[in-house]
């Protein structure tokens, strides 16, 4: 057992010691007697694990008691979430966004940068300054990890990055030469599914899908309480899935060319050329947004509400193919252009009702409030779980 204080980060936990610690980090202050029937341990087993986690200062005793069913006092187990920060770094294409954060995944700091050259050295030269510069003021970083668009490999590897123009990039090493502090890189569609199943509104929830809408459509996927990466780590590829039943869009173009994807209806860039064309002067996405959500009722707002409709129709039937075919207990739709589902609501639950199979349950979609940095918190709870396991 680790000999080690909160000051310290912990040794590899493994078996029923882990499981404890997983439940206490993912769940919050639990009684002795909950953790124990949640975990299916009697309670002298439970004691007996939890006394050197205790005695390591990885476990810590809350001052409120509860009562248990048989009127006895039951002190709450939890672990102190500030003896232990992670950083979490979401690279674009222009911008570098970082996140310090607690344990349980609350952003403390924040802070952008571009990245005005996008050569792997510069990259990682850059990302080494804005790590230097936040654990100087906070020695209790334990961990980054940095999340991107494109396919990852073992935490360790970009494969391919098409926003930075990167094949094969050893990142994780390469970070944590310049840093001193274990890194790990991900899809950042995958990490920001993860941080909704350890902290988020999947934390409950042993299955779900998460969508994202922005420059790209990414899939999240949680079953059986595991997060599906696919053989390849690329599960949840579905920006370019075709789509069938939007009116007027099956001629349409994604940037690859491909007719009638998700991508060439939903994607910043399609709801930008579409807007522009329906208003007749340039504007982008999230200008298209703003004039849609007005209360206007001049022919730029109809205008606007009929593409953000279009939009949600298509994603409706992106959110209908996947709960047909893995029936989640809940579908999260979050991305810098959730807006497309909050102003089209209507649309998307029409066109979601209509195309999800008779057998299959309503689904229960969720369109979460969204700011940039919850891409880089997902990292970060990628970090912390790296940590927590002893990766």
């Amino acid at each position: 057992m680790p000999d080690a204080g909160p000051q310290h980060g912990w040794e590899p936990l493994v078996g029923s010691a882990q499981s404890v610690v997983l439940e206490v980090l993912r769940a919050g202050p639990r009684p002795r007697t909950e953790l124990a029937a949640r975990l299916g341990l009697s309670g002298p087993s439970l004691s007996r694990i939890t006394k050197p986690l205790l005695e390591a200062g990885i476990l810590i005793e809350r001052d409120g008691v509860q009562q248990t069913v048989t009127g006895r006092p039951s002190i709450p187990l939890d672990i102190d979430q500030d003896a232990h920060h992670f950083i979490g770094v979401k690279l674009t294409g222009d911008s570098l966004f970082a996140v310090s954060t607690d344990h349980r995944g609350e952003v403390l700091t924040e802070r952008e940068e571009p990245l005005a050259d996008r050569d792997v050295s510069a990259v990682v030269a850059r990302v080494a300054e804005v790590i230097a510069a936040i654990t100087a003021a906070d020695d209790r970083v334990r961990g980054v990890c940095v999340a991107l668009g494109g396919a990852t490999e073992d935490r360790r590897t970009v494969r391919r990055a098409p926003f930075l123009g990167w094949e094969d990039v050893p990142l994780a090493a390469l970070l944590a030469d310049a840093t001193g502090l274990p890194c790990s890189v991900e899809n950042d569609v995958r990490a920001l599914t993860h941080a909704e199943h350890w902290f988020g509104e999947g934390r409950d929830h042993r299955s779900f899908a998460l969508l994202t809408i922005g420059a790209g459509i990414g899939l999240g996927l949680v079953v059986g309480g595991t997060v599906v990466a696919g053989a390849h780590g690329a599960a949840g590829s579905i920006g370019h899935q075709r789509l069938g039943g939007t009116a007027g869009t099956s001629d349409l173009r994604c940037e690859f060319g491909h007719r009638g994807c998700a991508r060439a209806v939903i994607s910043a860039r399609a709801i930008a050329l579409a807007g522009s064309a329906s208003l007749g002067r340039q504007v982008s996405a999230a200008d298209l947004l703003d004039v849609a959500r007005s209360d206007g009722t001049g022919a730029d707002a109809r205008a606007a509400r009929t593409v953000v409709d279009t939009a949600a129709e298509a994603l409706g039937l992106l959110v209908a193919d996947v709960v047909n075919v893995v029936d989640p207990e809940v579908v999260l739709l979050s991305g810098e252009l959730v807006g497309v589902a909050e102003v089209g609501r209507a649309a998307l639950d029409r066109s979601v009702e209509a195309a999800r199979h008779w057998s299959t349950p309503a689904p229960t979609v969720i369109a979460q409030p969204f700011r940039f940095n919850e891409w880089a918190r997902g990292a970060a709870a990628v970090a912390i779980q790296m940590h927590a396991l002893g990766a």
